[in-house]
């Protein structure tokens, strides 16, 4: 590895970049956050890095998911309980239907910055710098709530210390609810418009899995809340490199340096230049890292990706989301998967079926179909099967709450619905209903692969 520090990426073009008024003042923050305790610590990051080696296998399965972008008015607990709630309960169907344990990787405590197409957005002839996320600005479309302000770092800090204080209590105490399936709230299913034979699967495998799930409480010496608690971690896009390198440290009987923002950070689209800052920056940690690759990907790039990302070829340690879109996904994504193979690169492949199916509708809302973002998966699915190869998981936008972003799905929503709860500061996410469904009906397509034996 040609020489690396922290703060190498500073001499690479930064995509998405940041323009701050102030340096004194973000050098100043940046040292600031340095001296603030992790939020997470090297022995999970490493935990995680052996899960994901594991999935690379086919041996385990990661759920990947939450806020398109974290807001800082929102850190309640309401809405973080709700959160995790839906997470907990897909990843129970999918552990179900895909007979393979789960690894659960929130978009949580650290999702506030956001890539935008334009760094400039015009309304009424008034012309401002876009939203970037809480990390970076503010959503009021005033020329004070858009200016960039360093001092957004360090609260993104502290909400991100207490949304992770909460969701590992959570996690250490148990949702009681969650372990019992039949007391969710499946009323959708009994929609006019969901097929009786889907209804009665969905019936079936709730019914089933409440059953396995009793069953193990009834072994007598541990509750079903013992036997399912599983370490949950963070992850977000590390798209401002000041905040990120600021908690990157070297650890103390552990070599190498570790990005203590969040357990697994990925790389966008539009940053992933081979010669650009983001990758110099992630080429440098430890922490298993995530790329978004596109349908304009070419499998040269990717293979250089994962050289450049993971020299080593360490299990584990590189993961690449792909988002096609429906319609370019059996063209674009089997070169891709060919093209690592042969070059004997190790890669957990993950879907991201969210952001390429995102489309406007005429009165110019965003929004997402549900029906398109399952067939991505499914045709991913497909592809990885047809090749050989593991589709290791998925990635979602989602949130806990009864939003109407996304249309279709059992709930029925339709355009018409969009504007009843819009809330999405960017892009449309699955809403509870809508996420809960999606688990089914993707346990539903991988309770036909085959089992890949636990060695």
């Amino acid at each position: 590895m040609n020489t690396w520090s922290s703060t190498s990426w500073k001499s690479k073009p930064v995509a998405q970049d940041v323009h701050y008024d102030n340096p004194q003042e973000v050098d100043a923050i940046v040292t600031a956050l340095g001296r603030l305790p992790p939020l997470v610590t090297a022995w999970e990051v490493d935990r995680l890095r052996g899960l994901l080696a594991e999935a690379q296998e086919g041996r385990r399965f990661l759920l990947q998911g939450g806020d398109c972008a974290e807001s800082l008015s929102e850190c309640r607990p309401d809405i973080i309980i709700n959160r995790q709630k839906i997470f907990l309960q897909m990843s129970l169907v999918l552990i179900h239907g895909g007979h393979r344990p789960v690894i659960r990787v929130g978009r949580i405590a650290g999702q506030y910055a956001k890539p935008r197409s334009k760094p400039t957005e015009m309304r009424n002839g008034v012309e401002l710098p876009s939203y970037f996320g809480d990390l970076v600005n503010r959503p009021d479309f005033t020329s004070e709530a858009r200016r960039a302000d360093p001092r957004l770092m360090l609260d993104c800090y502290h909400h991100a210390a207490m949304t992770l204080n909460l969701v590992r209590s959570l996690s250490d105490g148990g949702f009681a609810d969650v372990h019992h399936p039949e007391n969710w709230d499946l009323s959708f299913f009994r929609q006019a418009a969901v097929p009786p034979e889907l209804r009665t699967e969905y019936e079936q495998t709730t019914h089933k899995l409440s059953e396995a799930l009793g069953f193990m409480e009834a072994l007598g010496e541990r509750t079903v809340t013992d036997l399912t608690r599983v370490d949950f971690y963070t992850s977000h896009e590390g798209l401002n490199l000041h905040y990120e390198s600021a908690q990157t440290h070297r650890v103390p009987q552990r070599t190498g340096w570790y990005d203590l923002t969040t357990h697994m950070p990925w790389i966008g689209e539009r940053t992933r230049s081979l010669d650009g800052a983001h990758v110099e920056f992630f080429r440098g940690i430890r922490n298993p890292v995530g790329v978004k690759l596109g349908p304009s990907v070419k499998p040269e790039d990717a293979v250089r990706l994962a050289e450049r990302l993971c020299p080593d070829n360490e299990p584990g340690k590189l993961v690449f989301i792909t988002r096609m879109g429906v319609q370019r996904v059996t063209d674009a994504l089997p070169p891709l998967v060919q093209a690592v193979r042969n070059a004997g690169r190790r890669v957990l492949w993950v879907c991201d079926p969210m952001h390429g199916n995102t489309t406007t509708t005429s009165s110019g809302i965003k929004t997402r179909s549900f029906n398109d973002v399952l067939r991505e998966v499914e045709l991913t699915l497909d592809v990885h099967e047809q090749l050989g190869s593991h589709l290791g998981g998925v990635h979602f936008e989602l949130t806990g709450e009864d939003v109407t972003e996304c249309v279709g799905g059992a709930a029925g929503i339709t355009e018409q619905d969009l504007e009843r709860n819009y809330a999405t500061l960017c892009d449309p996410r699955l809403n509870y209903r809508q996420a809960l469904e999606m688990s089914f009906r993707i346990a539903q397509r991988m309770s036909r692969l085959p089992r890949v034996p636990r060695s």
